[in-house]
């Protein structure tokens, strides 16, 4: 996709590090509209974890953000989503009461300023598949683990690719690429269980 960068770099992001995260250029712009179409829902999350004193959860919803963030370039709020992670990590919950809402309202205003990315229709890289689909071929993938179908395995480990994760799920996902090839279909299995949870 043809799509001028300089807006973002604008308002903030360093896009050369979000496009060597995510891949290239289209898929920093399918990982900048998730972003922006999750705010919302993580936000939240936070807040609600937090008002709960659900401290475990609260600490993945923050942990995720902060790798979200980086994969897009921001770095400086991925920072402070990990300053909350690790005071969440180290029970210091003078930290998280106080930080907290300084960090989300920031969250806030970047999506406000990643208002256009919304604007320009929904987007896919040509070799990305969505949430949906994801979760379709995770569930093939687990019934083919479990028949020791290793030629379907192995053709479905690498269509699941194609869903956009996190840097921490692809790492994952690798290595349970690598336990396919070794026919170790049930800790492969047990990977791929643990990274639907993130397939949004």
């Amino acid at each position: 996709m043809d799509y001028d960068f300089g807006w973002i770099e604008d308002i903030g992001l360093d896009t050369k590090s979000g496009m060597e995260y995510t891949g290239g250029r289209d898929k920093y712009i399918s990982a900048l509209q998730r972003f922006y179409k999750n705010h919302e829902k993580n936000s939240n999350k936070i807040k609600d974890f937090l008002r709960d004193k659900d401290y475990d959860n609260y600490m993945i919803t923050v942990h995720a953000l902060k790798s979200n963030a980086k994969m897009i370039g921001a770095t400086e709020l991925s920072g402070k989503f990990e300053k909350l992670e690790m005071a969440a990590r180290e029970g210091e919950y003078d930290v998280i009461s106080s930080d907290t809402q300084a960090v989300v309202s920031e969250y806030g205003e970047l999506i406000e300023k990643l208002a256009p990315i919304g604007e320009i229709g929904e987007f896919f890289a040509a070799d990305e598949i969505t949430g949906e689909q994801a979760l379709k071929i995770a569930d093939q993938l687990l019934e083919a683990l479990d028949e020791f179908d290793d030629d379907l395995s192995k053709e479905l480990i690498v269509k699941l690719g194609g869903y956009p994760f996190r840097t921490t799920q692809k790492e994952i996902l690798n290595k349970a690429k690598e336990l396919v090839e070794d026919f170790m279909y049930d800790d492969a299995a047990d990977m791929v269980k643990e990274i639907i949870p993130t397939i949004e």
